[in-house]
């Protein structure tokens, strides 16, 4: 019984320690695509005032 209770631990630890690793991934990748759609607006922005000129 004693082992049942150390596997189940071990096994809830190591899917808390990944799922807040999956958060962090999620994390970055949502500041990495907001950068990313405002760059591309501003080169729309950019690309049109120069056809404007």
């Amino acid at each position: 019984m004693k082992n049942i209770s150390f596997l189940f631990a071990t096994l809830l630890l190591f899917c808390l320690s990944s799922c807040t690793a999956i958060e962090g991934i999620f994390k970055a990748g949502f500041a990495v695509g907001i950068i990313a759609v405002v760059l591309v607006i501003a080169l729309i922005i950019w690309i049109a005032s120069m056809f404007r000129k």
